[in-house]
């Protein structure tokens, strides 16, 4: 395959993915208000699932295709981007506002998840089936416990029910055409982005690092900006923390259930940086419960330091 071909079926791929998970969530939303879900549930549950959908399907169809470095290497990726480019930038645009349950229960929780996937890389070298296995257990642990708490909050609080604006039939169409265009379009970025990486003769685990990662982090990067304009700048934590800790346990869980995951000593590394700027986060956030410029600028310039870094390395 040629490497124009591949960059278009690169760049469609992405399109796909983006524009599907954006319309799966519409679909999926509004099926859950006219069942009277609270908004709040469902944006700790749908929308988080929704916007870390490429991470999931590209992950997933590496796995199936044999290219673990890159599934590994997109979830790795992704959450360096997700702290790093998306909270940098998004504190260089407002000062972000940080929740006391972040601080008290989400932060910790991402710390913990990127900890023990560090400690699994370095001590055991692979994540086995038994290994992804636990992470989905532990993941559906922490989403029952943070919807029985929002539902006692929202109850409290008497919060409304969102107002649905399809029918079910429409709403249910879009679900499916949205999980279509996530499928479609993870099998194109893996196919385009293999295909450029064999070109240029870089490695799979550096292109799921880079370009795969960005790619597929987008709807984050997306998702944030828009809560800024809205002035909704406490949401961008919140999101950020939730597709993070969906990308361990959901995505590497999912992943090697289906094929165990062998883990690339080099991989260590960018696993330990992604666990240290995890903690800087948190640092950051419990610091004044805001993330502010300075701190932005900070995260943004380790962005850009890590980048030159695994491009010069590989």
């Amino acid at each position: 395959m040629s490497l124009i071909i591949s960059i278009i079926l690169l760049v469609i791929g992405f399109v796909l993915l983006i524009k599907g998970a954006d319309v799966f969530v519409d679909g999926a939303s509004n099926v859950a208000y006219h069942y009277k879900i609270s908004t709040l549930v469902v944006g700790l549950t749908i929308v988080a699932f929704g916007t870390s959908a490429p991470e999931a399907a590209v992950s997933i169809t590496s796995s199936f295709a044999g290219s673990n470095a890159i599934s590994l290497g997109n979830v790795v990726g992704s959450n360096i981007f997700n702290i790093l480019c998306v909270v940098g930038i998004s504190a260089l645009i407002g000062k972000l506002s940080v929740e006391q349950d972040l601080i008290d229960r989400d932060f910790p929780f991402t710390v913990i998840s990127s900890i023990g996937l560090l400690l699994i890389a370095y001590f055991l070298g692979e994540i086995s089936r038994l290994v992804g296995a636990i992470f989905l257990i532990v993941l559906f642990i922490y989403i029952y416990h943070m919807i029985k708490k929002s539902k006692e909050h929202a109850e409290s609080v008497g919060e409304e029910v969102g107002e649905a604006r399809l029918s079910i039939p429409k709403a249910a169409a879009y679900i499916v055409i949205g999980i279509a265009g996530v499928i479609i379009g993870s099998n194109f970025v893996v196919d385009g982005a293999s295909d450029i990486a064999s070109f240029f003769g870089l490695s799979d685990a550096l292109i799921g690092l880079t370009v795969v990662a960005i790619g597929t982090s987008l709807p984050e990067l997306v998702t944030s900006i828009t809560a800024l304009k809205k002035g909704e700048n406490g949401m961008v934590i919140g999101n950020v923390l939730g597709s993070c800790i969906f990308n361990i346990l959901f995505i590497l869980g999912i992943s090697s259930v289906i094929i165990p995951m062998p883990i690339d000593p080099e991989m260590i590394a960018d696993i330990a940086f992604m666990t240290a700027i995890t903690i800087l986060g948190a640092i950051f956030a419990k610091s004044q419960k805001e993330v502010d410029k300075k701190e932005g600028f900070v995260l943004f310039v380790l962005f850009v330091l890590y980048m030159i870094f695994i491009i010069l390395r590989n």
